[in-house]
């Protein structure tokens, strides 16, 4: 039986070196963020808004022109399968 992820983290590297992880909740939740505010400027050097997960008052903001890969890594809560 396949495990089901509990959330997806999302490493956004970018021009100069620089990381930055992000979570989302769902697969859905990630693609709807990078179809809905991502994709339409990927070539615009506008700050765009990347949600972050559970921080109040911490905001991150990017350009989209200076992300250069984007590697998203399904995470699970434990590594143990328990069956009922």
């Amino acid at each position: 039986m396949p495990r089901t992820p509990n959330e997806f983290a999302v490493h956004i590297l970018l021009e100069g070196g620089h990381r930055e992880e992000v979570r989302f909740a769902t697969f859905q939740d990630f693609q709807k963020w990078y179809s809905g505010s991502l994709m339409p400027k990927f070539d615009s050097n506008e700050l765009i808004n990347v949600p972050i997960k559970n921080i109040q008052q911490e905001y991150l903001v990017v350009r989209p022109t200076r992300i250069v890969a984007i590697r998203v890594e399904p995470v699970f809560s434990s590594s143990v399968e328990r069956f009922n």
